[in-house]
């Protein structure tokens, strides 16, 4: 059989521009993002918002390997105040270390993260801040390279890049010690690592195409490094939030998906066939096992101590043989029990809570820092004000809902699987949460969003590369496209820096806080 039909420039488009200006464009714009992100980091100097879990949490992961319970209470912070003076005894003391144990709602991978912070640079804001954000500086440059390789733009990839950076929500997140900005890095990470692994796929496969005898099913394709590393990045982001396995779950049925296009593709008699025979078994290791072993690793602190809660459930409820499975394999997955039983009755009323399908056009942010006692010396008017307000760029977030419209569009007509790809990774970060808010009235907030928020921009990406079209279109078209895709980003820049100072507790005046307030459900409370 004769090697007919196969195009490599169109199973694999080469790269426009060089290898280097690939690297330099997108590595600047991270720094600016990073600058954006870690200058003033260490204020607000306060305990932010769910900052009082997490950071107290990871502190404890730090001394003994799994959370122990704190002073205080809600109403009564001690541990937190303690921590502002410098004061770091916040532990509670108990006769044996099981007795303080406490339970916690989520894997301990994203307090691990937290706690390397607070390591290398002490139990204080910046500190434990630090990696939060270098995870959304990251992810910057993440984004803007695997924007690039999307497009084969350069360009297009670093505009990717930039509209992240000027995100609000992304720079809140990146400046804030929550386990969201782990969650939506890990997630942008494998994404990127299954972009990567399909280049790298269907090179191999053109290359069998053009050297060897055409087989019905084609060849083994060898090793998938990129796909290992994509399981290991979303095993990641699973063990920072449950929410990870949404993600885990499509991107592993795209990637078999891709492998069976790209067989056909090259125009195998039995690619389905032979992706399944020869494409599955890697992807369910890569996909499976190494997000399985990664999220068990994530553990090692609860399993290696005694302190850690429900350690000794099965010892203490549980006699004779233990079959197939130790003790502490049996008290962690009860555990596991107990999380998802908790996640599926959380109905606490919260002022900040907002419901999924508010989420696109950010009808109620949440509100992390607005201390109400500033003196007016500090802003020199009669009232002050100072907020961190967990909010999206608006002229990002509303032409990204424009911009999704289109790919749907634009997917049913071409199939284009860019398009595809995208509006997968929105859906399964966003629909799910439309169960739990229907089925069990679940609290829930705008930063959940945070996730897809990448995704969002790519949309943008993808359009505006739409818009300024192909490299060998008319230099006029060319040139108009360029104008209005430059205009819409000078927007989006002009709309991040007026909400700038509510977004990074900037002290300013109660009127200048007023007239950032783009909708009146922004300052008031949720419905009851």
């Amino acid at each position: 059989m004769s090697n007919w039909g196969v195009s490599a420039r169109r199973l694999v488009p080469p790269m426009q521009g060089s290898a280097l200006v690939g690297w330099l464009g997108p590595i600047a714009v991270a720094i600016f993002g990073g600058l954006l992100r870690f200058i003033r980091l260490g204020e607000p100097k306060a305990v932010v918002f769910d900052e009082t879990y997490y950071v107290k949490d990871a502190y404890s992961l730090m001394l003994h390997g799994v959370e122990r319970t704190m002073l205080g209470d809600a109403k009564n912070p001690v541990a937190d105040r303690r921590l502002i003076a410098g004061n770091l005894d916040i532990f509670q003391q108990c006769p044996q270390p099981s007795d303080c144990a406490s339970f916690v709602a989520h894997p301990p991978l994203g307090k691990w993260m937290i706690a390397a912070g607070e390591w290398l640079f002490g139990m204080n804001p910046f500190g434990w801040r630090a990696v939060a954000a270098l995870a959304g500086t990251l992810s910057i440059l993440v984004l803007a390279r695997v924007a690039r390789r999307m497009t084969r733009s350069t360009l297009l990839g670093c505009l990717g890049g930039l509209l992240l950076a000027l995100d609000g929500l992304h720079l809140v997140l990146s400046r804030t010690a929550l386990l969201d900005v782990f969650l939506m890095f890990w997630v942008l990470a494998g994404f990127a690592c299954l972009v990567a692994d399909r280049d790298q796929a269907r090179a191999k496969l053109v290359s069998w195409y053009e050297r060897s005898p055409v087989t019905a099913l084609g060849p083994r394709l060898g090793p998938r490094p990129w796909r290992l590393a994509a399981g290991i990045c979303l095993g990641a982001a699973c063990a920072v939030k449950w929410s990870g396995i949404f993600f885990l779950l499509a991107f592993a049925v795209m990637s078999v998906l891709w492998d069976m296009g790209a067989r056909r593709a090259v125009g195998l008699r039995e690619p389905y066939r032979g992706a399944l025979t020869y494409d599955l078994p890697g992807a369910a290791g890569a996909m499976a096992l190494a997000p399985a072993v990664t999220f068990m690793a994530s553990w090692t602190g609860w399993f290696v101590t005694a302190g850690g809660y429900g350690r000794n459930w099965d010892q203490a409820t549980s006699s004779g043989p233990l079959f197939f499975v130790v003790d502490s394999v049996r008290s962690w997955l009860r555990y596991q029990q107990q999380v998802l039983g908790y996640h599926s009755g959380l109905e606490d009323y919260h002022p900040y809570m907002s419901e999924p399908w508010q989420w696109p056009v950010l009808l109620r942010p949440v509100s992390f820092h607005y201390p109400t006692n500033l003196p007016p010396s500090a802003c020199g008017a009669d009232k002050c004000a100072q907020a961190v307000l967990g909010v999206g760029t608006p002229a990002l977030w509303y032409a990204a809902a424009l911009a999704l419209v289109g790919l749907v569009a634009w997917y049913v007509a071409t199939r284009d699987w860019r398009a595809g790809a995208v509006l997968l990774a929105y859906g399964v970060g966003w629909l799910p949460w439309f169960y739990y808010a229907i089925a069990d009235n679940r609290t829930m907030y705008l930063f959940y969003m945070i996730p897809v928020v990448p995704f969002m921009v790519l949309a943008l990406v993808l359009m505006a590369g739409l818009i300024m079209g192909p490299r060998d279109a008319p230099a006029a078209r060319r040139a108009i496209g360029a104008a209005v895709v430059g205009a819409y980003a000078l927007i989006v820049l002009v709309n991040f820096w007026w909400l700038y100072p509510v977004l990074a507790a900037e002290t300013i005046t109660q009127a200048q806080w007023w007239s950032r307030m783009l909708l009146s459900s922004w300052v008031t409370a949720a419905p009851k």
